[in-house]
């Protein structure tokens, strides 16, 4: 049951993060830099790597999510979103701040991407917490 649940919480994750960029597109596509094709849409659209890779991180970060409250007590859908929101905004979205600076990138992608990421860790323990 607890891998059936970490791959919930990874697919909602994923689902998420798939509506959040298509309403972003735009203005990812402009922040990012990304290549883009003749049709307007990211030039390696096709390639079907970036999407597994993306589902898979997605697996990897709710496993961890669950050991981490498995071993915390966390044990409400309301500590899950709390403690997902928190790993979301505290842990990921510093480390992206920090590359993209670094990386000279441009300010709206790390706000883009970190949202991304806080509100994707909070459905992930939203969904841990369910089952």
């Amino acid at each position: 049951m607890e891998l059936l649940n970490v791959l919930a919480a990874a697919l909602g994750a994923y689902v998420f993060g798939a509506v959040w960029y298509m309403s972003l597109s735009k203005a990812w596509m402009a922040a990012s830099g990304v290549a883009v094709g003749a049709d307007g849409r990211p030039a390696n659209g096709s390639n079907p790597m970036p999407y597994v890779t993306g589902f898979l991180a997605m697996v990897v970060v709710a496993g961890m999510m669950r050991h981490i409250f498995s071993m915390a007590g966390i044990d409400t859908v309301g500590k899950g979103i709390v403690a997902g929101l928190g790993i979301g905004a505290f842990f990921v979205m510093p480390f992206l701040a920090m590359n993209y600076a670094f990386a000279m990138r441009n300010s709206k992608l790390t706000l883009i991407d970190g949202a991304n990421a806080t509100f994707a860790c909070a459905i992930m323990g939203a969904i841990l917490m369910l089952f």
